[in-house]
């Protein structure tokens, strides 16, 4: 079950979308969940729909809302075809870099407050992202230590830099548990970023879980796009399910 959302922030109003499991007895807990450079688009529906399945209730935002509405923002062609990627990516990458760490923050704090807002929510949430977005769910979950239990981050990009807001720095203050599951030789997250993170979870104390999927390239969880990789993808889905059920009372 879908329903549509639009969330007031600092700067606009932001699109949204919410999976829910269909008829609940109990509330249950929340999962936000940040889409890839790609933005909000049916595939990103069914992979919220599927996550939902399993008992959360799953808000998806367009994090790209200061560009564009969703309609205006979404792939017009099929990214699966060669080239087709790579020319959407023109555009899209500086849309990406605008979206500076202190503009997504704000926006974070609105979108969370927005999922544990509707009915039927309860308890810690979980934060999860892809590509970009699990830049994305690492600050929130050292932003909001209070409420954020589980992180999860898939085939993620840039998570380390030399910038003091570097998103693998949240590490050091949040409580979550965080699950990461990186492409294979991917160039955004070599293995020097994954040792650094590992490094500051054992000093922080955090859960970590962090892997790397053999032979999976980067964005292999996306099915219409030519980067897609379905043992990896139904793997990552594996891997989540059990994060989240670990972390998330139901």
């Amino acid at each position: 079950m879908t329903e549509d959302l639009r969330i007031d922030t600092a700067d606009g109003t932001a699109e949204a979308f919410v999976s829910r499991p269909g008829a609940a007895d109990r509330d249950l807990p929340g999962v936000l969940l940040f889409p890839d450079i790609f933005g909000p688009r049916p595939r990103i529906h069914a992979m919220a729909d599927r996550i939902a399945s399993w008992g959360y209730v799953v808000l998806v935002p367009n994090v790209f809302y200061r560009a564009g509405t969703v309609a205006e923002l979404a792939p017009t062609t099929d990214l699966r075809e060669p080239g087709e990627r790579d020319a959407y990516l023109e555009t899209a990458v500086p849309r990406m870099n605008a979206l500076t760490s202190q503009l997504s923050r704000l926006d974070t704090a609105a979108y969370l407050e927005a999922l544990t807002s509707l009915p039927g929510v309860a308890g810690d949430v979980g934060v999860i992202g892809y590509c970009m977005g699990a830049r994305l769910a690492l600050r929130a979950g050292g932003d909001h230590p209070d409420l954020v239990a589980a992180v999860g981050g898939f085939h993620g990009g840039g998570l380390v830099t030399e910038e003091p807001d570097s998103p693998h720095r949240s590490l050091a203050t949040t409580r979550a548990a965080v699950l990461l599951r990186h492409a294979d030789e991917d160039p955004s997250m070599p293995p020097e970023g994954m040792d650094a993170i590992t490094s500051l979870a054992r000093e922080s104390g955090v859960a970590l879980d962090q892997a790397v999927y053999p032979g999976a390239p980067h964005g292999y969880s996306m099915a219409d796009t030519s980067m897609y990789d379905e043992a990896a993808a139904e793997r990552h889905f594996e891997d989540l399910r059990e994060h989240l059920a670990r972390r998330l009372s139901r």
